[in-house]
């Protein structure tokens, strides 16, 4: 007892508990007792167990406070969807455990009080909401019991969606549109919902039918639907397009609706102006809003149809005026400069083309208006022209110069001070003099690499208001012959019959030359390793044949070892000077079967004696063949002269053994005739 937790009295023996005890930390205690007569050192000991008995104390305690579980909403009534655990340390009934639901739910669960187990009560396929927290209690069977109910578990249940909802449309089936909008016109907008959740319920939208000339574009994720091209009423007034909504479940659900788009007529009566020739004047460079002039137009039709619009047409220099459209009034909407605006300048007078058109039309009738711009000085530099193509080598050395810029300026003074700039990369090649304006490499050009480069020269003086003048540069890299032919592969293996015709194609070898024209077209040759013109090559097309017929059993290899037989192949270009490379080949001559076998001696003279055994050895007859291969393994056969059967001959070696006693008073002599084949 070293935690001191009882004592004993010492004259009457007895043990009484000095500090609280608890059975789950110790269940059984073993006390040594020793007992001692006065001061006599005899004593004597004995061993007392104490067991601690439980007492319900503790309460069952889930391991987690939460958890999350996710299950189909298709599972069937009886589903274990969940597991719950507590621990209790007590022991016995005081700890074993039972569990219940706490929280309110519409009876869609239930849990085995023994197990834990939670179990799906009914179908969920229908029920909107999307998930359950359950909040299990645990209790022991002590007495009294004691509960988890101040530290219940939280298990959320969350019911995961199928798709099983097609999606529906929405929106309106029935669609108007002007016939004169513009093109990219917002015409509908198609809307269709899928009560699914996340990709099952995400729709997307197409054009099955009805679009075939292509006149409405569908945005698939927004169901915009713009025009493609210009309408026109009086060609097709009513398009019927079939839309589908297609859902992004697996597999995917979809709807169809057909869209009925109606385009609407415009009402089409010119107006008139009262003049058709205005004439005017505005000095350059006032402020934008400047009064320039009012003209009117008149329209026949009455109520709506005669209210009319003004606006300028399309032009050049346009963009500089503004026409109010209720009143006719033409203010500047930019500062004027006569000098660079010319196309305003007819004889010194500028033409605006305008057009007056009814309300919500826009057929209408033009009048001119001939507007002089009053000079003053505000000349801004101007190249001679707005784009420059040169072609240079690409052997140019470095620091070269490859033209002259040159921008003129009206002005005087600084105001005629050019300076010259590149506003674009040149991927460093290029350099050019602020002053002179000459255009300068800066680097080795290399054709290959690069063959054109494009960029701009900017002209400026020394005004701070005035506009830059830009010209855009194209140089183009001639070609220059420095690049070898390359072949494809610089040794090549072929091989060909013996006996075939000559200019039998052998193999065909290919080189490419990066460079272009001339310097790029490649020309074949055999440089080495033909001495006797067995062979001969395409030039154009590099296919190597025969030139004579070939013998395999002469030579076996043109490309042995020994350089003689080497066959060197040469590609050069044709630039100049020429450029080459070379490529070796190995031509192997296959074998034809055109030797037949040759016995070593027309004739074999055999004495034996009469006496020897059966099986003895008698001779070996042996063939040659030149060819190789299959076509040189020989077969030997016995056609004649062994009608006794007296003699054996092994087919593969020749050997001839003997098979019957002899007998000399029989026959002194046998005549074999053998065939190799």
């Amino acid at each position: 007892d070293p935690q001191g937790r009882f004592s004993i009295d010492p004259q009457f023996g007895i043990i009484r508990s000095k500090k609280q005890l608890d059975h789950e930390t110790q269940s059984v205690v073993v006390l040594t007792v020793q007992s001692q007569l006065g001061n006599s050192p005899v004593y004597s000991s004995t061993q007392v167990n104490i067991s601690v008995i439980d007492i319900n104390d503790n309460p069952p305690v889930f391991l987690t406070k939460s958890d999350k579980v996710t299950i189909s909403h298709t599972q069937p009534p009886g589903t274990a969807v969940y597991i719950a655990h507590a621990e209790d340390k007590d022991s016995g009934l005081n700890g074993a455990i039972k569990y219940s639901i706490a929280s309110k739910q519409p009876n869609t669960f239930s849990i085995d009080p023994s197990l834990g187990v939670v179990n799906l009560t009914r179908t969920v396929f229908a029920d909107k909401q999307q998930e359950y927290t359950l909040h299990i209690a645990a209790e022991d069977c002590g007495s009294p019991p004691l509960t988890s109910s101040l530290d219940s578990l939280a298990a959320k249940i969350v019911i995961l969606d199928i798709n099983d909802n097609s999606p529906s449309f929405t929106s309106s089936p029935l669609s108007y549109v002007m016939e004169d909008v513009e093109v990219g016109f917002l015409a509908h907008r198609i809307i269709a919902k899928d009560p699914d959740e996340g990709r099952n319920g995400q729709v997307t939208y197409h054009i099955l039918s009805g679009n075939e000339n292509k006149g409405f574009v569908l945005d698939k994720i927004t169901g915009l639907l713009s025009t493609a091209r210009l309408l026109d009423r009086e060609i097709q007034e009513r398009y019927s397009l079939t839309v589908m909504a297609l859902d992004d479940g697996s597999p995917a659900l979809s709807a169809t609706q057909v869209l009925t788009i109606i385009v609407l007529d415009v009402n089409d009566e010119t107006p008139i102006f009262l003049k058709q020739l205005y004439e005017t004047a505005v000095h350059e460079n006032q402020d934008p809003g400047e009064f320039v002039i009012k003209v009117e137009a008149v329209d026949r039709d009455a109520g709506l149809n005669s209210l009319l619009r003004y606006e300028i047409l399309p032009g050049a220099g346009y963009e500089k005026f503004k026409m109010n459209s209720d009143s006719g009034e033409l203010v500047t909407t930019a500062s004027l400069d006569r000098e660079t605006q010319e196309v305003f300048s007819i004889k010194g007078n500028c033409e605006i083309s305008m057009s007056a058109c009814k309300m919500g039309s826009e057929n209408g009738s033009t009048a001119q208006l001939y507007l002089t711009v009053l000079d003053e000085n505000d000349h801004n530099p101007l190249f001679a022209k707005t784009q420059y193509q040169i072609s240079v080598r690409e052997d140019l050395e470095e620091g070269s110069a490859i033209l002259d810029l040159f921008a003129s300026d009206k002005d005087d003074g600084l105001n005629g001070e050019v300076t010259y700039s590149l506003v674009d990369d040149t991927f460093g090649a290029f350099a050019i003099d602020s002053v002179t304006g000459s255009i300068v490499t800066t680097k080795a050009l290399d054709r290959e690499t690069k063959s054109q480069y494009t960029f701009r020269a900017v002209a400026s003086d020394c005004s701070t208001h005035l506009p830059r003048s830009t010209t855009v540069m194209t140089v183009l890299i001639q070609d220059v012959n420095d690049n070898v032919p390359k072949f494809e592969q610089i040794y090549y293996k072929a091989s060909v019959w013996e006996g075939q015709s000559p200019k039998t194609d052998i193999i065909q070898v290919f080189a490419t030359d990066l460079d272009s024209g001339l310097n790029g077209e490649t020309e074949y040759s055999i440089l080495s390793g033909n001495e006797d013109a067995t062979f001969l090559i395409d030039s154009a097309r590099g296919i190597l044949a025969t030139n004579t017929v070939l013998d395999h059993e002469n030579t076996s290899s043109y490309r042995e070892t020994a350089s003689s037989h080497c066959l060197v192949l040469l590609a050069s270009d044709r630039g100049t000077p020429s450029l080459n490379s070379t490529a070796t080949v190995l031509i192997t001559v296959l074998d034809v079967n055109d030797n037949p076998p040759v016995f070593s001696s027309l004739e074999y003279h055999i004495h034996v004696k009469e006496s020897i055994p059966v099986g003895s050895h008698v001779t070996e007859v042996s063939a040659n063949d030149c060819d190789a291969g299959t076509n040189a393994e020989i077969t030997y056969a016995m056609i004649s002269g062994n009608d006794r059967g007296h003699f054996r001959l092994d087919e593969k070696t020749g050997a001839v053994d003997l098979m019957k006693m002899l007998d000399y008073e029989d026959t002194m002599k046998f005549t074999l005739i053998i065939q190799a084949t």
